[in-house]
């Protein structure tokens, strides 16, 4: 009898956090992805149907992925397992699947949700196949990175992508209101807790756009104001109890992608201490350090290319790092990388090339390939002429066939124009060197 009363009395209960509380437990209470939820769309047909099939979340942060697959599961009765890439391993992998078969065996669906997918490397990827192929479990990927690059093709062509967008202000307006809600059920009289308009709206434009973050800040804010023996929450004590993480930027603002553009200009620029400020100013907001470790990457392939490929390297570097370490360990080899990408040399000439290639190649259509060019595997190929007459450039003189011509017929392009500085100056003199033996075998022809 006295179990029950403890279990009555909120001061006994044992503590769930509020994000586990608020967690959907039917599609209806799902807030979000109306484009996939909404009548006749693809997840609400797909869950109405009765036969699950393996899918790809991809999205960012906290917009549902994981709550998504759990209801998949509840909804066709099916046993969940769920692995994350980030700490699991190929072991995790052979004990989902017995745990599926023993289910299989007792005549009961499995769907695997596989969280961070994209964590896992080919070989775990293609060790899911036979067992999607054979139908002993639904598998369901949950990723922040496109699949398209990061998940195996064979893996990806037997799952359905779904995009789940961030949630939009309105929508995690509502959150915020059933967070409010769930506190103060539980809370006892006098020690409810309210918040005003422009907190409110505050909160959701800094959770930027993640149902996660933005219930963790409440739950945070609601605790802070309870000690404090407040009952309203309004914007100023907002920045005060969120000192550490909230500023006056989101991710949808004009100012935070100004500060992202001051970043990459001062990175340009060469000047290491702006950028450095802005980088910090930018940690200081909240941004998140993954999308300014991709941001970084950008700089460096370009404005900085191949005058200084080491610059690419070190950025891609401090990316991994940052997976490795988390923040704040993380935070510094990615501060590194933007150091050294403003102290390097500057070149846009990939990055021109690179555009003016693909403008060049779709205005030409699909011009034919030469025939010294084409590949010639079988008998009939090299009688067709595939391949004859061309020339191995490791055989010739300087390692390179003077006058031998790769585009197709009529075509005489030049996209990539090397700078004079770093390491370009040494690439614009060998090419310049390269053109001049072209010229050369030309003459020699006549």
């Amino acid at each position: 009898m006295s179990n029950d009363l403890f279990a009555a009395d909120p001061k006994h209960r044992p503590y769930v956090p509020l994000a586990e509380r608020l967690r959907p437990r039917t599609l209806s209470d799902v807030v979000g992805q109306s484009h996939l939820l909404g009548p006749d769309k693809p997840l609400r047909v797909a869950f109405e149907s009765g036969r699950p099939h393996s899918m790809i979340f991809w999205g960012p942060p906290g917009v549902g992925k994981t709550t998504l697959a759990r209801l998949m599961a509840d909804g066709f009765d099916a046993q969940f397992i769920a692995i994350s890439a980030v700490l699991g391993g190929v072991k995790d992998i052979r004990d989902a699947v017995v745990t599926a078969q023993v289910a299989q065996g007792q005549g009961r669906r499995t769907i695997l949700f596989v969280d961070e997918v994209h964590r896992f490397n080919k070989s775990q990827q293609d060790a899911f196949l036979p067992y999607v192929e054979s139908g002993l479990f639904t598998f369901i990927g949950a990723t922040t990175e496109n699949p398209s690059f990061e998940v195996n093709s064979a893996l990806l062509s037997r799952a359905r992508v779904y995009v789940l967008q961030s949630l939009t202000q309105e929508e995690l307006l509502q959150l915020v209101d059933r967070a409010l809600q769930a506190l103060n059920e539980d809370a006892e009289e006098g020690a409810r807790i309210s918040m005003d308009e422009q907190a409110r709206e505050q909160l959701a434009a800094w959770a930027d756009g993640d149902a996660r973050r933005l219930i963790s800040a409440v739950e945070v804010v609601a605790e802070s104001a309870q000690a404090a023996g407040r009952g309203t929450v309004d914007a100023a004590w907002l920045e005060t109890s969120l000192s550490q993480n909230l500023r006056r930027f989101d991710k949808g603002g004009d100012a935070f992608y100004d500060q992202i553009s001051a970043l990459h200009k001062s990175v340009r620029g060469s000047d290491p201490d702006a950028a450095l400020y802005w980088f910090c100013r930018m940690l200081d907001g909240g941004a998140d350090p993954r999308y300014l470790a991709r941001r970084v990457v950008r700089m460096a392939i370009e404005d900085i290319g191949l005058a200084d490929p080491r610059a690419t390297e070190l950025a891609l570097n401090g990316a991994d790092i940052y997976e490795r370490l988390g923040s704040p360990e993380g935070e510094l080899a990615l501060a590194q990388a933007v150091v050294y990408l403003a102290c390097a040399a500057k070149s846009n000439a990939v990055y021109n090339a690179y555009n003016a290639a693909r403008k060049f190649a779709a205005e030409h259509g699909s011009a034919p390939v030469p025939i010294h060019l084409r590949n010639a595997p079988t008998k009939l190929m090299k009688q067709l002429g595939h391949g004859k007459a061309y020339r191995y450039a490791h055989d010739e003189p300087h390692g390179y066939a003077a006058g031998e011509r790769y585009f197709p017929d009529g075509m005489n392009p030049s996209f990539y124009r090397p700078t004079d500085r770093g390491l370009e100056a040494k690439i614009q003199q060998k090419l310049a060197f390269l053109r001049e033996l072209d010229a050369q075998e030309r003459a020699r022809k006549r």
